[in-house]
């Protein structure tokens, strides 16, 4: 038995080798990915901001555990991934502002990356491996990630050491790889929940937004991290903009480098390079299409998951991966639950169906929303909410251009909601407006659906921003019943140019009309037809 093991276990290694000979002649894999170059001038670009005598360490993200054994599909680490092109676990890049060492030995980055194993990658496919990191990805120094801890770097000679917050849920090779940086570096622990959340507030938080601020982290109050946390119980006992911009202070001084790392990378992963430009506008228009086939294809018959499914097919036909976020199907009163994923309604009847979706191609998420008559006309209560959300977006991709405060998107959204509510009779005064719009009107968008960027200051030629107003009008509202359970969310994805913005998510039909008119249409769904299940 030994033996016959041991010749199976050849046999096995043998079909290994096969395996992979085939895969390497026959890989018909897209060729359209991010250039290496791209990744080497984006680490540059970094380099340019970092202080003297720093470096920058990133992670890659942990897997995680779906199922027992079976993993949920990998999600690289954005910025792992933006500034070297590595989509793997178990993973680490040092990005070094000056040169280490002298001569033809010098170096300023090193990618630690997952060890190549032939009895693991038939099962879970193939590694790019430290061969691969050098010649595909274009790193002269890389290794495998176990080395990382016998790597001779002395961090405590470095003026800054710059990271982003450390994953707690990391097992194997990536535990590892943190735990010998953490005793390297000496490195604080932080409740990594906690650090996101400093981290959003430093970038995002203003004094009009306090309220809402205060709203999201009293509930927090529950956990010790956020009960033991002196800038938490300060925002949440003295809101204004003085306290705020005292806690601003102390959560650079608390998170330090992480917060550098959060400055760098949301300067630079803001504003779209020519090379990114091309993806994200793939992405998005291929979600477009899906949604102008959902409008020609809805029956009020159907259900939600099915007009899902309808979707992620187009997505799949064009070479999208996945999607940026769970797809949100929301007939009636579910379209008026922000992020409504169950998508379970078996029937849409002849109500309003929102439908938030948008395909991740090559890592780039599109972030597109219509909502649509379910049997494809407008009722008169549906058409003046749909309206007025149309209205405000329209007012607002006038500000969508170089040079105009972030700020002003929401201010001139809540003027134009508020507004026209009140013409309705919806509610009495602008103080009233939250009741049923209560999100904000745009975020950017890029490697993740929510990305990286200025929050604060001003829009920049090249930043790709949301444009989403919306109206949420749910059963039992302080308003008549003919409004009850319409919410309306249109939702498109804006190019900032000098002069004006360029609607990326234009070929999905936005005005009531067109909608109405692509519901006429015929759809190449009309057709299916599949046997019942006995």
């Amino acid at each position: 038995m030994k033996l016959l093991g041991k010749a199976i276990l050849t046999l096995a290694i043998a079909g290994i080798g096969a395996v992979q000979a085939i895969a390497q002649t026959t890989d018909k894999s897209p060729t359209d990915y991010l250039s290496a170059s791209f990744h080497a001038v984006r680490r540059q670009a970094l380099r340019d901001m970092m202080p003297a005598n720093s470096v920058t360490v990133i992670f890659a993200y942990p897997e995680r555990v779906f199922s027992n054994d079976v993993n949920y599909v990998y999600h690289a680490n954005p910025d792992l991934y933006y500034f070297s092109g590595y989509k793997e676990p178990d993973a680490a890049l040092l990005i070094f502002k000056d040169m280490q060492g002298a001569g033809d030995s010098a170096y300023n980055e090193v990618l630690f990356v997952r060890k190549r194993d032939a009895s693991r990658e038939i099962w879970t496919g193939k590694r790019l491996g430290v061969d691969g990191a050098k010649t595909k990805l274009g790193f002269k120094r890389a290794y495998n990630s176990e080395a990382f801890a016998g790597f001779p770097i002395d961090f405590k000679k470095f003026s800054e050491v710059i990271y982003d917050g450390l994953p707690a849920d990391a097992t194997g090779e990536l535990a590892g790889l943190i735990k010998s940086f953490k005793e390297k570096v000496n490195a604080p622990t932080i409740d990594s929940e906690l650090s996101g959340d400093l981290g959003f507030l430093y970038e995002r938080a203003t004094p009009e937004l306090m309220p809402r601020v205060v709203a999201y982290l009293k509930p927090k109050l529950e956990k010790e991290a956020y009960k033991n946390s002196p800038i938490i119980q300060q925002l949440i006992a003295k809101p204004d903009a003085a306290s705020l911009q005292d806690a601003k202070a102390k959560i650079k001084a608390l998170l330090g480098g992480m917060q550098n790392f959060q400055n760098f990378t949301l300067a630079l992963r803001g504003v779209k390079t020519p090379e990114e430009l091309v993806l994200l506008k793939k992405s998005v228009a291929l979600s477009s299409i899906a949604h102008a086939e959902v409008m020609r294809a809805v029956k009020p018959t159907m259900s939600e998951r099915e007009l899902e499914g309808i979707l992620l097919y187009v997505h799949k036909k064009y070479g999208a991966e996945d999607e940026g976020y769970p797809p949100i199907i929301g007939v009636g009163g579910n379209g008026c639950i922000l992020h409504y994923e169950e998508n379970s309604a078996m029937k849409l009847d002849n109500q309003l169906v929102l439908l938030d979706v948008g395909a991740e191609y090559h890592g780039y998420s599109a972030d597109v929303t219509r909502t649509i008559p379910a049997n494809g006309k407008f009722s008169e209560e549906q058409k003046a909410i749909y309206q007025l959300v149309y209205d405000a977006q329209e007012e607002v991709f006038k500000l969508c251009k170089a040079g105009v405060p972030y700020a002003d998107l929401e201010k001139k959204t809540g003027e134009v909601l508020a507004a026209g509510l009140i013409k309705l009779g919806i509610i009495k005064t602008e103080a009233d407006l939250r009741k049923y719009y209560p999100h904000g009107v745009s975020h950017h968008l890029g490697l993740d659906v929510h990305d990286k960027g200025d929050y604060s200051g001003e829009l920049k030629e090249n930043m790709v921003i949301t444009v989403e107003p919306g109206i949420y009008i749910p059963a039992g509202s302080e308003c008549d019943k003919k409004w009850w359970n319409i919410g309306v969310r249109i939702e498109d994805d804006i190019l900032i140019g000098k002069e004006k913005g360029t609607n990326l998510s234009a070929d999905a039909p936005r005005t009531w009309q067109d909608v109405e008119k692509m519901a006429a249409q015929k759809s190449i769904f009309d057709a299916v037809n599949l046997p019942a299940i006995k």
